[in-house]
């Protein structure tokens, strides 16, 4: 998983960076900790070739977020031969049915400008922040969907 999810940051094995090991420590610690993140994936044939992390987040209850209790959807990638076929969508709708089972008010999104487009499109409200007024890279952080 961590080589598809470096792909979001334009880098390809060798994943030589300091962060790698972070990342990798990080998912180590988080990948079975089902009440707090959630990481579904699309294989095919023993190859992962799309992803998707929600990660729970927790704050002062507010109107927003009568519980404090957010997820947060990101890291929606799928190789470039692989797109088109509904997998991005398919593990947004798993995050969300994740997100509900654990009791979230809200999934928050982070997106690049590319992936706010698209999401935009579906459950997430219009009022994201315009994919055009964000440098590449540099990520979008919607109105929420609210959990029902």
């Amino acid at each position: 998983m961590l080589p598809l999810w470096a792909s979001l940051f334009d880098q390809e094995p060798p994943l030589l960076d300091g962060w790698v090991d972070h990342a990798r420590a990080w998912f180590g610690r988080t990948v079975g900790a089902r009440e707090t993140a959630a990481f579904p994936v699309i294989d095919i044939e023993r190859r992962i070739v799309a992803c998707a992390i929600g990660t729970l987040e927790t704050g002062v209850p507010n109107p927003q977020s009568p519980g404090g209790r957010a997820a947060r959807l990101s890291n929606v990638v799928t190789l470039p031969e692989r797109r088109g076929r509904g997998f991005g969508s398919a593990l947004v709708d798993v995050v969300i049915e994740w997100a509900r089972s654990i009791g979230a008010d809200r999934v928050d999104l982070s997106a690049n400008p590319a992936g706010a487009a698209h999401l935009r499109t579906r459950r997430f409200p219009a009022d994201l922040s315009p994919a055009d007024e964000a440098p590449p890279g540099e990520q979008l952080t919607g109105a929420p969907w609210q959990v029902d």
